[in-house]
């Protein structure tokens, strides 16, 4: 190490002792007024934890005065900007519940918001903060529909909705993967139904012809006629609404399996064949 370099780091090292000492002895000192604004030099230098200590050792003493929303919203401000967002989510809602009034109002609904967005999972693990997410911020942009963060907010909004699509997807073409194709049937039918403009329309119709067709296969004899009626319907379905579709020849390969397997197998005889084991 040169001397130079030798002598900043022993400057750093004093400043940073002179400045420990100096919020050590904050602390003990008792003097609220002093704490409550080095806690705000402290939240605009970014030390987010000294800011938290700060207020919370004297918060109890600006209860029911005209600093009490400030703590409160800068002491969420200062969890949201630690990304401790489950913190800061409930200490703004108590923020916009307790001063509905307040100069900070906006800003907490906002980072409320986004909190919950922030805490979105990933499509594979369970979506409650994402739904929690969805709902604050259509609150938001409901209240202030002229917020100059709307743009973003709509973005965001996209972004929700979007693992919400991937998950229902997800869930559904797990069925299939594990050999569930009853279930997959029905799950891959209830995504559609759920999320109609979903990116994963292609795929999950897909899906559903192939688990119709796998179904159909492994089903008793009695079963099987109607399932794959079902199959062709899922078929048609899938043709009608991607006709040029990669997935088209292998479709069409499945498609006159089932028709040459309805043709061997006439409605009258499954009816026969069915009445004789009825009796």
């Amino acid at each position: 190490m040169t001397r130079t370099a030798l002598k900043i780091a022993v400057c750093l090292a004093a400043l940073l002792a002179s400045g420990c000492s100096g919020y050590n002895k904050l602390l003990k000192s008792k003097d609220r007024e002093q704490m409550y604004q080095a806690a705000l030099r402290y939240f605009d230098a970014g030390q987010f934890d000294k800011t938290l200590t700060l207020f919370e050792e004297i918060s109890p003493y600006y209860q029911g005065t005209a600093r009490e929303d400030t703590i409160l919203f800068y002491t969420a401000d200062a969890h949201f900007r630690s990304q401790d967002y489950e913190n800061s989510c409930m200490e703004f809602d108590d923020y916009r519940r307790r001063f509905g009034r307040g100069p900070f109002v906006e800003e907490a609904e906002y980072k409320y918001a986004m909190g919950y967005y922030y805490m979105s999972p990933e499509p594979y693990r369970d979506q409650t903060p994402t739904y929690m997410a969805i709902t604050t911020i259509n609150d938001y942009l409901q209240r202030y529909p002229n917020s100059l963060k709307r743009q973003l907010c709509l973005l965001r909004l996209d972004e929700l909705q979007n693992k919400l699509y991937d998950k229902s997807y997800i869930n559904a073409r797990t069925y299939y993967k594990i050999g569930r194709y009853k279930s997959a049937v029905v799950a891959l039918r209830n995504a559609l139904k759920e999320y109609p403009e979903t990116p994963h329309r292609e795929e999950i119709l897909y899906l559903t012809v192939k688990s119709c067709h796998e179904l159909a296969t492994n089903s008793v004899r009695a079963l099987q006629r109607d399932r794959y009626l079902d199959m062709l319907d899922a078929y048609y379905t899938f043709v009608a609404d991607f006709p040029e579709s990669k997935y088209r020849k292998e479709l069409d390969r499945l498609q006159k399996t089932a028709r040459r397997y309805l043709a061997e197998h006439p409605a009258e005889a499954v009816a026969t064949q069915t009445d004789q084991n009825n009796e």
